[in-house]
């Protein structure tokens, strides 16, 4: 570790707020840094208890079942990104004048480290997709030979990545609106911006402060703010942002491209940003076949991926085989079987509105099974958009009720089942009631557009529920 940094952060109180992927990391690294770090934590169960005792093993302190308090002396606090920022312990902070970053700004603010030139980030957040196009980016940025990981809200600790003794050329990072609430020094090369509609409206407070923080990942960019076309609010977003100068805005759409955007032409996704005379001119990258799967939203995401990695410097060769060689992560739009002529679809991952409607505008016919925990979001405007491709629904969880209720406004001929339970046999139950309502041809999808954690740990766990019950129906 660079002098510099040691004697800058030796002896600093430092108290980060949350265990998990994102504390712990946090925590050891400031240790190692010479920080006096203490762990607060709302938490005070068994697991907790063994992540506790681990970093006590390395002489942290933990502080659990009391996440509330200021510990006396604290001159930084690092959080965990999703900690709401009316929390007490930040209102404590901000009266005593104690500065509040996340995992990502600790992670940026390190960056570089012992004199090494700092690996770009290349930048992805949005309602949906982040994770998928992260995986596309670094999938290209790979067949393009340039040592790269995909890092962030993907799962990968970002902190790791700049810290770590592995050297990368560039970062494929993905940043959720949490995270990027507390990033405020963070300049990515480039970043995108894939779609915006409501969601964790419970955490920012209103869609104005979700779509704000979501903006925060274009401050500063130095070659390209990469937007979508088709969602006015992300090139709303681009207008608003201070970048560098020279910076471009890139705009892809799943119709013709114009000018400095990428798009689809005659089943090809081309590049009018990144060539000579965009004005006339248009570079090849892929075809959509080589996206898995070809569903709209994903040549969508594909072509954010694209964008940024084009900004970076990337072939198009690299673009193509890059994607060829991607495999989307399962509960993703992810085939289970065919049984009796209907094809079984798991998309556990569509936790809210958004992400529900893309997955329901793949199929002509659809047996839905959805609901969960809605998280203060609406559904009228999703079934409205849907109904004329639904053959039937099949509601499950603890907020069924407003899906059902929205059915019943826009949908009124649509059959559908509500299972009033919440258990986690609940799924075979479902797909068991999709079964009789599914002709041949339809599809069985599981859709939820709430979150899964009324009935499961995660949706995940939603997502394999899903698929032993399909596999139960073909034994």
């Amino acid at each position: 570790m660079g002098g510099r940094q040691v004697t800058e952060w030796q002896g600093k109180h430092v108290t980060v707020a949350g265990l998990g992927v994102s504390g712990i990391p946090a925590a050891k690294v400031l240790h190692g840094l010479g920080a006096r770090v203490t762990v607060v934590n709302d938490g005070d169960d068994e697991r907790a208890r063994a992540q506790a005792a681990e970093l006590e093993a390395l002489g942290i302190t933990v502080r659990l079942g009391d996440g509330a308090t200021l510990p006396e002396g604290t001159e930084l606090i690092v959080t965990a990104p999703g900690w709401k920022p009316d929390k007490p312990l930040f209102t404590a902070a901000e009266r005593a004048g104690v500065p509040v970053w996340g995992d990502v700004e600790l992670a940026w603010r390190l960056r570089g480290r012992d004199g090494r030139e700092a690996a770009p980030w290349l930048a992805v957040t949005g309602t949906n997709g982040k994770t998928t196009t992260v995986q596309m980016l670094a999938a290209i940025l790979k067949a393009a030979g340039l040592r790269t990981a995909a890092v962030g809200n993907i799962g990968v600790s970002l902190l790791d990545a700049v810290t770590g003794e592995e050297r990368y050329d560039v970062l494929a990072v993905e940043l959720s609106s949490y995270q990027l609430h507390w990033a405020p020094s963070v300049r990515a090369h480039s970043a995108a911006v894939l779609n915006l509609a409501p969601d964790h409206l419970d955490w920012h407070g209103s869609m104005e402060a979700y779509a704000r923080d979501k903006g925060r990942i274009y401050e500063g960019n130095r070659v390209a703010c990469v937007y979508n076309v088709a969602d006015k609010a992300t090139e709303d977003l681009v207008r608003e942002a201070d970048v560098e100068e020279g910076c471009r805005a890139v705009g892809f759409t799943l119709g013709t491209p114009g000018p400095s955007q990428l798009g689809v032409v005659d089943g090809i996704l081309v590049d009018r940003a990144f060539v000579a005379d965009r004005h006339r001119n248009a570079q090849e990258l892929a075809e959509v076949g080589d996206v898995d799967p070809p569903a709209p939203h994903n040549i969508a995401n594909a072509l954010a991926a694209a964008a940024l990695a084009r900004a970076f410097g990337v072939p198009a060769t690299a673009v193509r085989d890059g994607l060829r060689a991607f495999r989307p992560d399962a509960h993703r739009i992810a085939h289970v079987a065919d049984v009796d002529g209907v094809a079984y679809v798991d998309d556990s991952k569509a936790t809210n509105t958004h992400a529900a409607q893309a997955s329901l505008a793949a199929y002509e016919s659809v047996v839905w099974i959805a609901g969960g925990l809605a998280k203060g979001a609406t559904f009228d405007e999703l079934v409205a958009g849907a109904a004329k491709r639904l053959r039937g629904a099949v509601l499950i969880g603890a907020d069924r009720a407003l899906i059902r209720e929205a059915l019943a406004r826009h949908a009124p001929e649509v059959p559908v089942v509500d299972l009033d339970r919440t258990d986690t046999g609940a799924m075979l139950q479902a797909v068991q009631e999709a079964r009789r309502l599914a002709r041949p041809g339809d599809t069985v999808l599981l859709a939820p557009a709430c979150a899964s954690m009324d009935m499961f740990a995660n949706y995940n766990k939603r997502g394999d529920a899903f698929a032993q019950a399909v596999r139960e129906l073909g034994a």
